[in-house]
């Protein structure tokens, strides 16, 4: 896991490279389409890159995303009404049953779709009507880190090119150099002051709300610690009752328009005696975490995770645990 972290700057750079020319050919046939709305298909970790693809999509094009539960199809066998609609599905391995099923689905009633994957022979590839690879290479670790990563470049460069956003696609060209310097963030104070016998929270909203998803993914994957992840809107509407001395909370917060309401929160929390730290240096009682700013605050939640991933493989080696073999989990896990 330490090193398919480390690896990650290196392999954004080879997506970037090597993956131009699929990815403004799909860009291109989205574009011509110009969907009324988008369907998301994917789990896990991956299911965290599609929130994130959502409100990428819904801030920077205006067009809604929603996440559609492949059950509907595998289990079901429920037909759904996608006329006028695109699919992003989003998967690792590009097996799981369910994912390809929902797929399958939408691509036999004409709809356009995307499979983001890192093996572009696999059923889900063999399924869709584009295929964007990850080029991350082979991962090793159960707990997925680049392949994370470059699905999250993907998506939102996807986006990019669909806007045709200049800005936005200047801060992915240099998320490689971001990168590095978020590999270098010192976020050892939350190792210090985490209860490892509790709870914590992890907090975010909007585009960064994904990421707080997946950063309580991978407390509970890597080091069997139990986390929850809300948005900074949810959290006060009942968990809060559960904070007290000592509770821990890392709230990820990006340079953008819920920043402000999220420090807000992150301090609320302080008050009631939490550990809180959060990713701001706005704040007037919580605990400030280093951040590499990419230039752009829907390329933000990239650096931020990238920088947290160095922090959860740390505790999880503190901790005796095994972070590349966690508990009960393989590498592929393909539910029906």
């Amino acid at each position: 896991m330490y090193q398919e972290i480390m690896e990650i700057p290196c392999v954004v750079e080879r997506l970037l490279i090597e993956g131009a020319e699929d990815m403004r050919a799909t860009a291109k046939s989205l574009r011509e389409l110009d969907p009324a709305f988008i369907i998301s298909v994917a789990r896990g970790s991956s299911d965290h890159v599609a929130t994130y693809f959502k409100y990428a999509s819904e801030l920077l094009l205006g067009i809604p995303v929603a996440s559609i539960g492949p059950s509907i199809a595998s289990i079901y066998k429920c037909e759904m009404a996608l006329k006028g609609a695109a699919c992003i599905s989003i998967s690792q391995s590009g097996k799981s049953p369910d994912i390809l099923e929902m797929t399958r689905m939408a691509t036999s009633m004409g709809v356009v779709s995307v499979a983001i994957t890192n093996e572009t022979t696999s059923p889900l590839a063999n399924q869709s009507s584009h295929v964007l690879s990850l080029h991350a290479g082979t991962e090793l670790s159960i707990a997925a880190t680049k392949t994370f990563v470059t699905s999250a470049v993907s998506a939102i460069w996807l986006l990019a090119e669909w806007a045709d956003d200049a800005t936005l696609r200047r801060a992915i060209f240099d998320l490689p150099r971001s990168l590095e310097k978020a590999l270098n963030m010192d976020w050892s104070s939350v190792k210090n002051a985490l209860n490892k016998d509790n709870s914590l929270f992890c907090l975010g909203r909007g585009p960064s709300l994904a990421i707080a998803h997946e950063a309580a993914l991978k407390f509970k994957e890597t080091c069997q610690i139990h986390a929850e992840s809300y948005s900074s809107a949810e959290v006060l509407h009942g968990p809060v009752s559960i904070v007290g001395s000592g509770f821990s909370v890392i709230a990820f917060a990006a340079d953008d328009a819920a920043g402000n309401a999220i420090v807000e929160v992150a301090d609320n929390l302080s008050k009631k005696e939490a550990d809180v730290f959060i990713t701001s240096e706005k704040l007037t009682r919580a605990h400030t975490l280093p951040v590499a700013r990419t230039g752009h605050p829907l390329t933000d939640p990239i650096a931020l995770i990238t920088s947290f991933y160095v922090l959860v493989e740390q505790i999880a080696s503190g901790m005796g645990k095994n972070p590349d073999a966690p508990r009960h989990l393989n590498k592929v896990t393909e539910t029906v």
